[in-house]
């Protein structure tokens, strides 16, 4: 069984994802660690970033200036979509590779952009760690240190709030503190167990 972990930035996903990895020994997948090996130096995709955009989007050790290209791509759509159908294939089949070699009774694929890179179509059920934007806001801009209107733009770029909660099968609250949110994952932990039994 893979299950889908999903949220918007600064929702909590990798704080989940640890509990599900470190209490329950569950096989974690994570899309964006994937989006930063589909651009490693030597991989096409990088080639292909800085024959579109320039040199500017690499830094002095010849890795992806990551801020660049993301400052960049946020403030033009059609990039972004550029971007987007560079990447999507390529990470898509990295996660795919690497849901193989789970051992774990299920595995976590967990994804800003689940529902809206087609990476759902790889799950069987979908976790959404819910938290009301204002807070998403200023976690991330804590977190990043990065200004609120580039956050802003990331949030726009991702599924709203009411589409992601359309999709979940379950759903972390995560407006409290890693407490409340670790005894979250673990119940969902015990019904998965219990799923599979009956399967």
């Amino acid at each position: 069984m893979i299950i889908g972990l999903t949220g918007g930035i600064g929702s909590g996903k990798t704080a989940a994802a640890n509990r599900f990895a470190a209490a329950h020994g569950i096989h974690v997948v994570d899309a964006d660690q994937k989006s930063r090996v589909v651009v490693e130096p030597g991989r096409p995709a990088l080639a292909h970033i800085v024959d579109r955009f320039g040199d500017a989007m690499l830094l002095g050790d010849g890795t992806l200036n990551r801020a660049a290209l993301r400052e960049t791509v946020f403030a033009a759509p059609e990039q972004r979509q550029w971007l987007e159908q560079l990447l999507h294939p390529l990470i898509r089949d990295e996660i795919i590779t690497d849901l193989r070699s789970a051992t774990s009774p299920y595995a976590l694929l967990v994804s800003p952009l689940l529902v809206e890179s087609g990476q759902n179509s790889l799950t069987s059920r979908i976790i959404v760690v819910d938290v009301p934007e204002a807070m998403q806001l200023a976690r991330t801009v804590q977190r990043d240190a990065v200004p609120e209107a580039q956050v802003r733009a990331i949030m726009q770029a991702q599924a709203q709030r009411e589409e992601r909660l359309r999709h979940a099968d379950d759903v972390l609250t995560n407006n409290s503190d890693l407490a409340a949110l670790h005894a979250q994952v673990d119940a969902l932990h015990t019904r998965y167990m219990e799923l599979l039994e009956r399967s």
